[in-house]
């Protein structure tokens, strides 16, 4: 990643998305934190700011298509290039696999799964003007099938989780997919894109009860962020290297 690299966020105002966001500047890139209310994507750029990391706050809601193609415009007037997109805007709300109707799974699959595509779709123009453009979607270990089937022991309440897991293993698919084309098209090919596992992380989504820092969830993140030329495209992985799919 060059030091003046563009990065974009989604998710950005809190959690793992505010500290991928803070450690990408700190490496010198110019980052725009997405947030769906852009008054909490201020504040967050605030407190940012008092620590002497700068960010902007952009208005993003990757289920609005107005304002995904709003930031689209922006980008293109005021860089006219993406280096980094995170997408890491994402939903969680526990429910029984009995108790998960369509409407709650339409719910987690418009922000995990529809919003990351159509972000990517709108920002793909940007992407294919950066030297060395890289894409990471969040994921989770829960999304892993291989894991899952296995019987590991994986965090959080696995009798709840079916919609969650359900959209992240889909996104997972998207990431291969997308890696498929990229290959294929000597425009795009140079787009390393990944999904990646935070690990089960103190955030809001989940009542701050994981034992990992928001430092240490956004390790990964940052890692596959800032892949060098030679680094691996169409995975699925965790700070410590590849997930079982």
């Amino acid at each position: 990643m060059t030091p003046d690299a563009i990065v974009l966020v989604t998710g950005a105002n809190r959690g793992i998305g505010r500290e991928a966001a803070r450690q990408l500047a700190l490496r010198g890139a110019r980052v725009l934190l997405g947030a769906r209310d852009i008054r909490q994507g201020e504040n967050a750029a605030r407190a940012l700011d008092r620590e002497g990391v700068h960010v902007t706050p952009v208005a993003l809601d990757v289920t609005d298509a107005r304002s995904v193609t709003e930031l689209a415009d922006r980008l293109e007037k005021e860089h006219g290039r993406l280096d980094v997109l995170v997408n890491n805007a994402g939903h969680f709300r526990g429910a029984t696999a009995v108790d998960t109707d369509a409407r709650l799974l339409r719910d987690i699959l418009d922000v995990n799964v529809v919003g990351p595509v159509a972000v990517l779709h709108a920002l793909l123009p940007l992407l294919r003007r950066s030297p060395a453009p890289r894409v990471v979607n969040v994921s989770s270990t829960t999304a892993s099938f291989g894991l899952t089937t296995s019987g590991a022991d994986l965090p959080g309440d696995a009798s709840a989780r079916l919609a969650y897991t359900a959209s992240k293993a889909a996104l997972n698919m998207v990431t291969v997919q997308y890696d498929l084309a990229f290959r294929q098209d000597p425009d795009l090919r140079h787009i390393k894109i990944n999904s990646v596992s935070p690990g089960w992380t103190a955030t809001a989504m989940n009542d701050f009860r994981a034992p990992r820092t928001v430092e240490e969830g956004a390790r990964a993140l940052v890692a596959l962020a800032t892949l060098p030329d030679d680094g691996p495209s169409g995975g699925f992985f965790d700070e410590h290297g590849p997930l079982a799919w």
